[in-house]
């Protein structure tokens, strides 16, 4: 099949186009700056030359935004937004333009547009949408903004012979450098991987390989559109996450930090306390319902999986030695 993935650069992307190039399929990606053959440039936000990628295409997979993983500042906080509404409203109308749209369009989007809470897991039915929390900063009501008009764009865009579903994704774990999963396993490694603000909050992930068997089972399927959740259904807190990650890592304790403590750490890594303090309790419910098996269900495995992954390989000694045999 021929896909597209516009912003596929990123961790997510990489994950993807690796993935599917490896099964045989045809792979273009849309990229600000095109270093290799398969990558083609696009601004984001008009259309040109890349849209003809688009039109006879099988599959659109939109992962184009701004990183997160930034100080919440004004300024940052509208290039998160602008990003992803203007490359979803974009690609809508690369789609709608084709005289052989796609077949299916996914849409990245973020299991942060559920509400913060403890209390309950949250799937597509049963959850709350964030944003009028009580107790919680006021910037984070923006996020899930950001997460409600990054649908609403793909929802809105007039392309009816394309089925559209919209990827309520948690954190995708793999052992890419400069992931996530790279990132805390080298907080670990260092003796930081304790638990922030006593680690109640809870974590939703998934392990990269079922991302991509989930991307698949969603072409496959033409009776699912909308929003659908992306996590495992074993969202854990904080405290537990962590403590399975040190012992992946075979690290015996991480210094557990406070609130402010954590403030202090986001600041100097630019970054901000949204990522580690939101708790997501976010279960996948509409993938079960349609058959879905997890291969990495339960972060301990999961966890011990990534770390064999990640490590290099061992040293297996002098190749070139001729081997002997012994005689009686």
């Amino acid at each position: 099949m021929k896909f597209v993935l516009p912003g596929g650069t990123g961790q997510v992307g990489t994950v993807l186009d690796r993935a599917l190039t490896a099964a045989g399929h045809e792979v273009t990606v849309l990229t600000r700056r095109p270093t290799r053959p398969h990558h083609l440039a696009w601004d984001g936000v008009t259309l040109g030359r890349w849209a003809e990628a688009i039109d006879g295409s099988d599959v659109v997979i939109n992962l184009a935004g701004r990183s997160v993983s930034c100080r919440c500042t004004a300024e940052n906080l509208r290039a998160m937004m602008d990003s992803r509404v203007d490359s979803a409203r974009v690609v809508g109308e690369a789609v709608a333009a084709a005289a052989r749209p796609p077949h299916v369009w996914l849409q990245m989007s973020t299991a942060t547009i559920y509400a913060h809470r403890f209390d309950a897991a949250q799937d597509e039915t049963t959850g709350v949408i964030g944003g009028s929390e009580a107790g919680v900063p006021d910037y984070w009501a923006h996020s899930v903004e950001i997460a409600k008009n990054w649908e609403r764009a793909q929802t809105e865009a007039p392309t009816p012979a394309t089925r559209k579903v919209a990827l309520r994704a948690a954190m995708v774990m793999s052992p890419d450098r400069g992931g996530v999963f790279d990132v805390l396993s080298r907080l670990v490694r260092l003796g930081l991987g304790g638990p922030v603000a006593g680690g109640a909050q809870y974590v939703s992930w998934i392990h990269a390989e079922d991302f991509v068997r989930a991307v698949d089972f969603l072409i496959a399927r033409d009776d699912l559109s909308g929003p659908v959740n992306l996590a495992s259904p074993g969202p854990l807190p904080h405290r537990d996450f962590m403590r399975a990650l040190r012992t992946a890592w075979g690290v015996p304790a991480g210094l557990p930090a406070t609130r402010w403590m954590a403030e202090l750490g986001a600041f100097a890594l630019r970054s901000d306390t949204e990522l580690l303090l939101k708790s997501r309790r976010v279960t996948p419910g509409r993938l079960r319902s349609a058959g879905f098996t997890f291969a990495h269900p339960e972060w301990d495995a999961a966890a011990k999986h990534l770390v064999r992954r990640s490590r290099p390989p061992r040293a297996t000694g002098n190749r070139n030695r001729t081997p002997t045999s012994r005689t009686a």
